[in-house]
């Protein structure tokens, strides 16, 4: 059979792209304006998995949309009505809760490049997703304090797109994060012609197939901390890597659990990709020892604890081994390991966000400075990532719909 198409829109390093890969579907490109985070989705999307037809009209590069929308209009013009799926969703930052949520950001504007993208494509099908600050009302705004959520679906409704959104946990999906993001799905009017329709076609059959997928992949539909990670202690050894030097790289432990198991398989050396361990000084190490001892795991340090063991730091969480993580950010130093008196690495964070080990990331590790906001590193890529093994099941719930409405 042919397999259903898509763009992926925002496409950041590839979690959503390589979850559409497994489910089945067909790339045809991706737009990601980060050329950190197209370099990971290059070597392991279009050069390892040969998984986009990417058009000659495209150079195969970074490209911000704006840019393809002027550039290339009479391309994307020729693709109306033929495309089956856009997704994706514009950078959060401007929404998230987690961040400083002004409204005036500019990376807000990205959400009308995004609709005029889709206006031109005219797809069958559009998944949206974006941080759960999303569906949250702004103080002052033009629309007297309208949620973006509810100004998309009134967009998506003048374009001839019924849609619902809502929404979801990645962990009662198999992912080892409490992880809540806002989903939106948009099937054209003359497709599906009553919008109450989505929320059963899609959020509850994606949310009633869950556990029949995972046990189809030896996973459980929660899984912890330890049991994502624990096989990527310090304490199971390491080694040297010229790719960064001065710096231990981790040894694999032994798998203890199913979802190690999956994670490594088709991995064949004994050391992961991007297990490189942070140098901590001395007096941080013991911090984090003391650290540790708290007993409230998975929060934020409390003042009093902040100022009783002299950190200055707004955020600092040490994880709990036997729950699933926080919502990982794109700032490593936020969160403690829940046994060594460390942050965690960047394979860890990939692990916890079910990036398969074989995934290789590309560029710079970490940054800072006037830098944070122009680089996009590992760590970085990792946080602004739809995990795949999620991706894989709004996937194939996707699929029937094309097969099913469309």
């Amino acid at each position: 059979m042919k397999k259903p198409t898509y763009i992926d829109l925002f496409a950041g390093c590839g979690g959503l792209s390589l979850g559409l890969n497994q489910a089945g579907w067909q790339g045809l490109f991706a737009i990601e304006k980060s050329s950190e985070a197209f370099a990971t989705l290059e070597h392991n999307l279009i050069n390892n998995l040969e998984h986009f037809n990417w058009p000659d009209w495209l150079p195969k590069k970074n490209h911000d949309i704006n840019d393809v929308l002027s550039e290339h209009q009479e391309e994307l013009k020729k693709l109306s009505g033929k495309v089956d799926l856009i997704a994706g969703g514009p950078p959060c930052q401007g929404f998230s809760s987690a961040g400083r949520r002004v409204e005036s950001d500019a990376r807000n504007e990205l959400i009308d490049s995004y609709l005029e993208f889709i206006s031109i494509v005219n797809p069958k099908v559009v998944f949206f997703e974006n941080v759960k600050g999303f569906t949250q009302k702004f103080k002052k705004n033009k629309t007297k304090g309208q949620a973006y959520a509810d100004y998309v679906s009134s967009r998506f409704q003048d374009m001839g797109y019924n849609n619902f959104g809502q929404l979801i946990d990645f962990s009662e999906y198999g992912i080892p994060q409490k992880r809540t993001r806002y989903i939106l799905v948009a099937l054209r009017k003359d497709i599906l012609k009553d919008q109450a329709d989505i929320e059963k076609i899609f959020f509850k059959k994606l949310q009633g197939n869950a556990e029949k997928f995972l046990v189809s992949k030896n996973l459980t539909l929660q899984t912890n901390l330890e049991q994502a990670i624990s096989d990527l202690l310090y304490q199971n050894g390491h080694t040297t890597n010229e790719e960064r030097r001065g710096f231990k790289f981790g040894l694999y432990g032994k798998a203890t659990s199913s979802y190690q198991v999956y994670m490594r398989n088709g991995v064949k050396t004994d050391s992961p990709n991007s297990h490189s361990f942070p140098n901590h000084k001395e007096r941080t190490v013991e911090r984090f020892r003391q650290i540790l001892q708290v007993k409230n795991k998975n929060k934020n340090l409390s003042k009093s604890e902040r100022e009783k063991l002299e950190i200055n730091k707004h955020v600092t969480i040490p994880l709990d081994a036997k729950s699933p993580s926080p919502t990982l950010t794109t700032l490593p130093d936020d969160y403690i390991h829940y046994s060594e008196p460390r942050i965690l690495t960047v394979r860890e964070y990939a692990r916890i966000q079910s990036f398969p080990d074989w995934f290789e990331f590309k560029k710079k590790y970490t940054t800072g400075g006037k830098n944070r906001t122009k680089e996009v590193p590992r760590y970085s890529q990792i946080g602004n990532a739809i995990p795949p093994l999620f991706g894989e099941q709004a996937g194939l719930i996707l699929q029937t719909l094309t097969e099913s409405y469309a």
